[in-house]
C-alpha cells in the first residue's frame, strides 16, 4: 500500500496533506501494514478475516484512523529502503536522483519524509520539463522492518516545443518592444532547455540570442547556462551614437539568492549622424568588454504586479575590463530596496522603494579617467517603478535618458542653405553616481467591475539625481548641491495587471527640473514587465 505526497505537506506535515489511495477515506494515505504492526494492531488482522462487506471497510477505516491517530500525535521512525523512478521515457535517472535523491534518504521520520517528498515535487516541477509529478510511499522488503521505497512517477512533457510574445516598454530598451521566445525542453535528457528569442523595438532597436540552460551538469550542484547574443540599439535621439554588440554570456552560479555570470562582449559604438558632442567622439570605435557580474537578490512581496505588503532588496557588482582594455575598466555597483505595507482599507497598500549606484573607472589615475558612457546610469522613462528591482532607471514624466549630465553636439551646418546651421541639441551622458526614490499609494476603485478585473489606481511620487565623478569632477562634488538639484514628479493613474505586464495610464506633473531636462507634464503610457 502507499501514500502520495502533495506540496501542502510542507506547510502541514499531518498525513491527510497527502494524496491518497484509500477508498474509504480518501483524505488519508496508505501505509504498510509491517511499518507499523504494533501491540493491539495485529489483532484487526484476525477479525479482517472474519469480517466482509460494511463490516470490513469499517475494520479497514479503524485501523487507518489508529495509524493516523499516532502518526499526528509522534513521530514515527523510518527509514528510505529504495527510490523507484518511473515515467522517464527521455529524462535521465542521474538526473533526477541528483535533484531528490539525498533530500528524501535523509528523512528520518514519516512526518519528514511527507515533507521531504512535497519539496522533492516542487524541484521536479521547477525543471519545467515534465507535465505531472507524483511521489507515493509504498511498503519495503517484509524482510526489513520500518523502511519503505519512494516510488516517484513522472509524466514528461507532452510537447517539448513552447513559445511566447509579447509588448513591452523597459526603460534600459528605449521603451517600446515586440519579445519572442521559443523554447526546446529536454533535448538530451539532462532537462536542458534550449531557447531562441528575438526583439524588435519601434526605435529600430532590435535583439537576437540563443542559449542553452543545465540545471545539473555532472558533479556540479548549480545551474549552468551559456548565450551568444546580437544586438543592436538606436541611441541617436538621445546620446548621438548607436551601439552594436556581440557577446558570450556564461551562468557560473544561480541558486535563489545569489547569480553569478561572466559576459564578453564585442561593442561598436557609432555615430552616423556624425553631430555627437565631444565627450560621446571620444568614446566612438570598438572594444572588447570583458565583465564578471554578481548579484543577490531577495524578494518577499507578495505580488510583482501589484505588492501589498513585504520587501526586496538586491544588490548588483560588475567588475569591468578583466581583460587589459584601456577605458572599459571599471566597477560598477548598484543597490535597491523596496518594501510594501497594506493600510487596511480599500485593499490600499504604500510601496516606497530606494536606489542608488556608482561606477567609478579603474587603473591608475582612475579618478582623472572616463568610465563608459553606456555603463553609466541614466534616468528617465515611463516604466513603472513598482514592478520590478530595476526601477533606479525609471523617472516618471521624463523622457527616457531625459535627465542627468549633458553636453551640447557638434554643429552641422545645413546642405541646403549655406548660411544656415541646424540646431546642435545636446547629448544626455548619463552619469557615474545615480539616486532615486519613490513611493507609491495604490487603492481599489469603487466600482465592483474594476475590482473584479484588478483594475485599480494609484498615487505616486518619484524623484531622482545623476552626478558625474570621472575626469576628476568629484573634487567639484557637494553633497548639499545633490540634494538641491533633486528632479521630482507627482502623478495619478490607473492600473489595468494581467498575468504577463502592467499597463499604465498616468497623469504626470513635473515638480522639478533642471533647465536642459526633458520633462512634460501630461498623459503617459507604459506596459510594464515585472521580469
Amino acid at each position: 500500500m502507499a501514500a502520495a505526497a502533495h506540496p501542502a505537506a510542507d506547510q502541514n506535515p499531518k498525513p491527510r496533506d497527502a494524496e491518497p489511495h484509500v477508498p474509504a477515506a480518501e483524505t488519508e494515505p496508505e501505509f504498510a501494514e509491517e511499518e507499523y504492526e504494533e501491540d493491539g494492531e495485529e489483532e484487526y488482522e484476525d477479525e479482517e478475516e472474519e469480517l466482509d462487506g460494511p463490516a470490513a471497510a469499517a475494520a479497514e477505516r479503524e485501523r487507518v484512523q489508529s495509524v493516523f491517530k499516532r502518526l499526528s500525535s509522534d513521530p514515527v521512525a523510518i527509514r528510505v529502503h529504495d527510490v523507484v523512478i518511473k515515467g522517464n521515457t527521455k529524462t535521465r535517472d542521474e538526473l533526477i536522483e541528483a535533484e531528490v535523491a539525498d533530500l528524501l534518504r535523509a528523512a528520518p521520520t514519516v512526518q519528514e519524509l511527507l515533507r521531504a517528498a512535497s519539496v522533492a515535487t516542487s524541484r521536479l516541477h521547477r525543471l519545467d520539463v515534465f507535465d505531472a509529478v507524483k511521489i507515493t510511499l509504498d511498503a519495503g522488503p517484509p524482510e526489513l522492518p520500518g523502511t519503505t521505497n519512494v516510488v516517484i512517477e513522472l509524466v514528461e512533457a507532452a510537447n517539448p516545443l513552447s513559445g511566447s510574445a509579447g509588448v513591452y516598454s523597459k526603460p534600459e530598451a528605449r521603451s517600446w518592444s515586440l519579445e519572442g521566445s521559443l523554447k526546446l525542453k529536454n533535448l538530451f535528457g539532462y532537462g536542458d532547455i534550449w531557447d531562441a528569442s528575438g526583439s524588435y523595438g519601434w526605435d529600430q532597436t532590435t535583439e537576437v540570442g540563443v542559449g542553452v540552460y543545465l540545471p545539473r551538469f555532472k558533479s556540479v550542484p548549480t545551474p549552468l547556462m551559456a548565450r551568444a547574443s546580437l544586438s543592436s540599439q538606436d541611441w541617436l535621439k538621445f546620446s548621438s551614437y548607436k551601439e552594436r554588440l556581440l557577446g558570450l554570456s556564461f551562468g557560473l552560479l544561480s541558486t535563489m539568492n545569489h547569480d553569478l555570470c561572466y559576459n564578453l562582449t564585442w561593442r561598436a559604438l557609432t555615430d552616423p549622424s556624425r553631430a555627437s558632442s565631444k565627450a560621446i567622439r571620444r568614446q566612438l570605435g570598438h572594444n572588447l568588454l570583458s565583465v564578471l557580474k554578481y548579484t543577490y537578490k531577495i524578494d518577499q512581496r507578495d505580488s510583482l504586479l501589484r505588492p501589498t505588503k513585504g520587501y526586496a532588496f538586491q544588490s548588483t557588482s560588475q567588475v569591468g575590463g578583466l581583460w587589459d582594455n584601456k577605458g572599459l575598466k571599471f566597477f560598477r555597483q548598484e543597490f535597491d530596496v523596496r518594501g510594501a505595507v497594506p493600510l487596511g482599507f480599500y485593499n490600499a497598500a504604500l510601496n516606497v522603494g530606494v536606489g542608488a549606484g556608482v561606477i567609478l573607472p579603474l587603473g591608475r589615475g582612475f579618478m582623472n579617467s572616463s568610465s563608459p558612457v553606456p555603463d553609466r546610469f541614466f534616468l528617465g522613462g515611463h516604466s513603472s517603478p513598482v514592478c520590478s528591482l530595476s526601477g533606479l532607471s525609471s523617472l516618471l514624466g521624463f523622457r527616457t535618458r531625459g535627465v542627468g549630465p549633458t553636453e551640447a553636439r557638434r554643429l552641422v551646418p545645413s546642405e541646403s542653405d549655406s548660411d544656415s546651421a541646424a540646431a546642435p541639441g545636446r547629448d544626455y551622458l548619463g552619469g557615474d553616481l545615480a539616486v532615486s526614490a519613490f513611493a507609491d499609494l495604490s487603492f481599489d476603485l469603487p466600482l465592483k467591475l474594476f475590482r473584479d478585473a484588478g483594475i485599480h489606481g494609484h498615487a505616486f511620487l518619484t524623484a531622482g539625481n545623476l552626478a558625474k565623478l570621472s575626469e576628476g569632477e568629484y573634487m567639484n562634488f557637494s553633497v548639499s548641491e545633490f540634494q538641491r538639484t533633486f528632479r521630482s514628479s507627482a502623478g495619478v493613474g490607473i492600473i489595468l495587471p494581467t498575468k504577463l505586464f502592467r499597463v499604465e495610464v498616468n497623469y504626470c506633473y513635473i515638480l522639478k527640473q533642471a533647465e536642459h531636462d526633458s520633462g512634460k507634464t501630461g498623459i503617459q503610457f507604459s506596459f510594464s514587465s515585472p521580469m
